[in-house]
């Protein structure tokens, strides 16, 4: 029997090629949390990041299928570009529609019991907290914005943001820098507090 978890991703691309299906299971299995993590940071939808995750998968299937994967060892980080340009796809859509989705708070306001008469104060304060937080990372360029949401919602390592997304180690470390710096201005700036008093 095959011992697929100690084969490289490049390994179980090969088998999966050479007709092993299970191994192409297995490779997805083994990146499915994080990629689907990285997909619902970007888009704050659950149906929405569901159908993105399956498109990715999809995607991943037809190009391994009509060989544009090239073996470089960084299978993930392949998977992780179709999974973003999907996300942008995704959103040039949505501009050219010109459209506003009610769900794009993730939060369904007329049935929650979060609405209870005790906690209404505390699902105020809290959905003011996130819609800030929201607004100071979307005022961060987009590289540093991606790097702060790949650090802290995904709990990438630096080397695995600097693999993801192409540049070194050092870039990583600086657009993180420059991300917190740029945040902690805004919020002296504005006078943001961003917790409970």
């Amino acid at each position: 029997m095959i011992d697929r978890l100690n084969l490289s991703d490049n390994e179980l691309v090969q088998r999966y090629l050479s007709g092993d299906v299970t191994s192409l299971e297995f490779l997805i299995n083994r990146y499915k949390d994080k990629v689907f993590s990285y997909i619902m940071v970007n888009v704050k939808n659950h149906h929405l990041a569901e159908d993105i995750f399956q498109d990715t998968f999809i995607k991943v299937v037809r190009s391994l299928n009509l060989g544009k994967y090239t073996e470089n060892g960084k299978f993930i980080s392949w998977v992780m570009r179709i999974a973003h340009n999907l996300i942008i796809d995704h959103y040039r859509h949505l501009k050219n529609l010109n459209t506003v989705s009610n769900d794009a708070s993730g939060v369904d306001y007329f049935n929650s019991s979060k609405l209870s008469d005790e906690n209404i104060e505390d699902f105020m304060i809290n959905e003011q907290i996130l819609s800030e937080v929201k607004e100071l990372l979307d005022e961060l360029p987009d590289d540093q914005r991606q790097v702060v949401v790949m650090r802290l919602y995904l709990d990438l390592s630096f080397k695995e943001i600097a693999d993801q997304t192409g540049v070194s180690i050092n870039t990583a470390l600086g657009r993180m820098r420059y991300a917190l710096i740029n945040l902690r201005k805004v919020i002296t700036e504005r006078n943001i507090i961003l917790t409970k008093v």
